[in-house]
Formats: C-alpha cells, structure tokens, sequence
C-alpha cells in the first residue's frame, strides 16, 4: 500500500501562515513493552507529557503533534512516516480544530481516508478516535460540534473507539480554565490526558511492568 492512494487528490484548503510539525518517540529503544502512539494539534502537544508521565511505567509514548488539516496531501506523507516508525498498539487519533474553515465535504472524505490508511497501515493496532476539546467561542464552539458529528458518524461506521473530550472540556469554567480561545491551563490538561490513559488502560489492558523511561541530555531545548 502507499499513503498516495488514501491522500486527497485535490483540495481547497489553505495552508495557515504558519504550519508546523512536531514528533517525540519517548523510550524509543525499548521494543519490548507497548507503545501508544497520539496523534493531534496543539491540543495533543499539551497533553502528550502528562500522558507520558501517567502511563511511564506501563507503556512508552511517541506523539505527533501538527497543524496540518487532513485535506492537506502533505499530512498523509508525514502520517505515513510517523506511522511507520515503530511498532505500536493504539493509536489516539484526533484532527479538526485546524479546519474550522475547511470545506466539510473534504474534511469528512480525508478524514475517512486518514482512519483507513492508519487501520491498512496498523492493522495489528487498536484505534481510537478523539472528538475535538471545545473552543471559548461559542460561534466557533458549534463548528466543533459539527466536526464531532462526523468524527463519531466515521466511529460507527467503522466500528471503531471514540474517546470525548469534548463533553468535559466543555463543562469547565472556560474563562478561569483557558489561556486563549483554544488551549488549556494544566489542570484542565492533566484531566484530558487521564481520560485519554484511562481509555488506553481499558483498551489495552495495560499493568505495570517496570518500564524505566531513559531521558536525554540532547532534547531540542536540552534534557528531556
């Protein structure tokens, strides 16, 4: 199989003027022990080390965390790198706070496209599908609600996992809880990524198995 089967032959979208890319493989010389592998925004990059640390003695964790709107043909050839890595087995997959403006008919199609190439590519590996967290916006905040709809209609579909992060994110007093219009102040971050590790201890049946999280002095901003 290639990514180029599943990435969108045309597209409208219009890249932000500023998209990014960012990945971590932590413990990436331990093979052994389960892997889970989080797929996200900025959202994800918030919450990826606090999954880390919950889950550090019971699986490793590589996070991919970017910009990129699925309808973006360049997201598919970064998917397929990440996710063909390393061995793992789950994934935690969520895009659509990047593409409020997205046309809706693209976004559901490489949407769809993007679950089945990660199911063709992994197929050994459980998948979860995250809902969007909500916006302090309210007009905004109803786009979200929209893009959860066909994120849990791809769900059913498929029969696969949803984990909502939506829900609880949207019952917190936004104001004292958010920073800005989208991202979380660590206490509202911590409780995303327990219920993500929670769905990951459901899911894989995951104990403690003594793994030791090696660091690096070497880390982008020095030790990690």
């Amino acid at each position: 199989m290639n990514y180029t089967d599943f990435q969108p032959k045309q597209t409208s979208r219009v890249r932000e003027a500023i998209e990014w890319s960012t990945t971590y493989t932590y413990n990436s010389l331990d093979t052994t022990h389960p892997r889970v592998l989080l797929i996200g925004d900025s959202i994800c990059n918030a919450y990826q080390s606090e999954v880390r640390r919950i889950l550090s003695s019971r699986a490793n964790v590589t996070f991919w965390a970017s910009s990129k709107c699925v309808t973006d043909p360049d997201y598919f050839r970064e998917l397929d790198f990440i996710a063909g890595a390393y061995s793992y087995s789950l994934i935690c997959f969520n895009n659509g706070l990047h593409s409020l403006v997205t046309d809706r008919g693209e976004w559901v199609a490489a949407y769809r496209a993007a679950v089945d190439f990660l199911r063709a590519k992994l197929p050994d590996a459980k998948l979860l599908l995250l809902l969007c967290t909500a916006l302090n916006d309210p007009v905004r905040n109803e786009i979200v609600k929209r893009i959860n709809s066909d994120i849990l209609k791809t769900a059913e579909e498929k029969s696969l996992a949803t984990l909502d992060l939506f829900t609880p994110t949207d019952s917190l007093d936004k104001d004292k809880m958010m920073g800005d219009t989208f991202h979380y102040k660590p206490a509202a971050v911590t409780m995303q990524a327990e219920l993500i590790c929670e769905a990951a201890d459901r899911l894989l049946g995951l104990a403690d198995s003594g793994i030791v999280q090696q660091s690096t002095e070497t880390g982008p901003l020095g030790r990690l």
